[in-house]
């Protein structure tokens, strides 16, 4: 079939308009082949958030991210542009964040956080952000103080580790040094004392072992001796012990006042041994006694003159005692 001149011109304007649709469409930004409902989002930062991460509303994905491009040169914002990919109902004041990614585990998602407008966004409008900050912001933001406080700690450890660096010259580390050898030593005799088989506790703990055998096999001498004791002192307790001691000080009294007696010059005793003249007089008698006895016995008939005797004994009288063996008996 031949087309006529009219025909082709006609179908050359109807491409060339929907080029032109298509042309303009595209210089503003809108993909001529995707028809789904776009709205927009505007972030200072998207972090690891890439094209075709998804968007999610109460866990749901209800889209994916079309385009990511700065707002100006001066970066004073980055457009994210998600594209609709359910016809839900968004309230216009829906606020979006992102979620980021948790160590590279997961991708990094966009959630919208519905509003309780009563009016919903349609195509190409925008959503208002926020910045979420996400598993760690918090606590980032309070562990930031108390690293401050360790860091001042730590400038302080360094401090009081220098000082001590200081401190420790080579005598003080010499001496640590022989401190810890000494603490070794212990540390071994400590092992030899605690062996199980050579250790003097060991052989302490093996005494005590057979002492305590021994006191178990004497049980029954044991028992009596203590039957014994017991009885003696229920015994000694029955005494009257009172009238012992009352005895005992009374005897005490009696002795005082007679040794105090013969200290004194009352008495035959006492004058006796406080005066010395007296003493001497009496040693003096006993003597003249002795000698006399004595003389007696060695002379009797100077004192008894009898003619059955014969005649008077003539004999010197003795002047100090006689030698014990030549009185004659």
């Amino acid at each position: 079939m031949k087309i006529n001149n009219e025909t082709k011109v006609g179908i050359l304007t109807v491409v060339a308009l929907g080029l032109l649709i298509a042309g303009f469409n595209f210089l503003k930004g809108k993909d001529v082949f995707n028809n789904t409902p776009k709205i927009y989002a505007v972030f200072n930062k998207v972090g690891a958030l890439t094209k075709a991460n998804e968007v999610k509303i109460n866990g749901l994905t209800i889209g994916t991210v079309y385009d990511i491009k700065e707002v100006d040169k001066n970066l004073s914002g980055i457009k994210v542009t998600i594209s609709l990919t359910r016809d839900v109902n968004i309230p216009a004041n829906s606020v979006a964040y992102i979620n980021a990614s948790f160590g590279g585990l997961s991708a990094a998602t966009i959630v919208i956080e519905k509003g309780d407008a009563s009016t919903y966004l349609k195509d190409g409008d925008s959503l208002h952000t926020r910045i979420d900050e996400g598993l760690f912001g918090g606590l980032a933001a309070e562990v930031t103080p108390t690293l401050s406080r360790v860091r001042n700690t730590l400038d302080t450890l360094t401090i009081v580790f220098n000082n001590i660096n200081k401190l420790f010259d080579s005598d003080a580390k010499n001496n640590l040094q022989h401190t810890i050898a000494n603490l070794k030593n212990a540390s071994r005799s400590l092992d030899r004392l605690l062996d199980a088989e050579n250790g003097s506790l060991s052989h302490t703990l093996a005494n005590v072992s057979s002492i305590t055998d021994n006191l178990k096999n004497n049980n029954d001498s044991i028992n009596a001796i203590i039957s014994n004791t017991k009885q003696f002192t229920q015994k000694l307790s029955s005494l009257d012990l009172q009238q012992t001691m009352e005895t005992l000080q009374s005897t005490i009294t009696q002795l005082k006042t007679t040794v105090a007696k013969m200290s004194s010059n009352e008495g035959t005793l006492g004058a006796l041994i406080n005066d010395k003249g007296l003493y001497n007089k009496l040693n003096d008698a006993i003597l003249s006694a002795e000698i006399l006895m004595d003389d007696l016995r060695t002379h009797p008939k100077r004192y008894v003159n009898f003619s059955i005797f014969g005649k008077k004994d003539k004999g010197g009288a003795l002047t100090s005692p006689a030698i014990k063996d030549t009185v004659p008996r």
